[in-house]
């Protein structure tokens, strides 16, 4: 591998001089290219989103906010609640799976929570900020800013608690144990804060 030299670096510029025909510069790159329409598209949205302030001022996340309280309400409203975690169990499994056979293998109980959090969009899409420690991630509720706003229209009746005890609570418990892991997740608070950790 080549190294960029420094324009002040003299020791190194001697080198580059018995190399005719070749550069150590290197340009910057952003590993986008080839894609800029793509991302130029991505910011656009962006931008409308976060200027969209009709109602109550939108989040990044607004659209799969509302998306899955829609369901949710749907199966608290018909007492599916129960069947309709099972159900993201069970489509979750493949994949839950898949992180099981890397943890076996490697022994490295982490790559659940990078399962988790980090490695899917899931999770990044829905809540905007996650704290990542060895063996524990922290993130705020992601539900309230829309739960606020809607329920002055009548469109939802759950409450952040209610969604944390009965939905995701019980996913996460089957996720990881689809991973072959225990994951811990903090009880309720008002503040929102919600902290996984990795069980001993």
């Amino acid at each position: 591998m080549v190294q960029a030299v420094h324009l002040d670096d003299s020791q190194q510029l001697s080198e580059v001089a018995k190399k005719p025909g070749t550069s150590s510069f290197k340009a910057s790159k952003t590993g986008f290219e080839g894609r800029e329409a793509e991302v130029g598209k991505a910011v656009q949205l962006a931008l409308k989103t976060m200027a969209n302030s009709a109602g109550y001022q939108h989040e990044m996340n607004d659209a799969l906010v509302k998306a899955r309280l829609h369901a949710m309400q749907f199966a608290k409203d018909n007492n599916l609640m129960e069947e309709y975690v099972a159900h993201d169990i069970k489509t979750m499994s493949p994949i839950n799976t898949r992180v099981g056979m890397i943890i076996e293998k490697s022994g490295d109980k982490e790559a659940a929570l990078v399962g988790l959090c980090e490695r899917t969009a899931c999770h990044y899409q829905l809540v905007l900020e996650t704290e990542a420690e060895e063996g524990k991630r922290t993130f705020k509720s992601p539900w309230g800013n829309v739960l606020n706003a809607c329920k002055r229209l009548n469109m939802f009746d759950l409450t952040e608690q209610e969604i944390h005890e009965n939905w995701y609570v019980p996913r996460i418990k089957g996720f990881a144990k689809d991973m072959g892991v225990e994951v811990n997740v903090s009880d309720w608070n008002e503040d929102g804060v919600i902290t996984l950790t990795l069980a001993d």
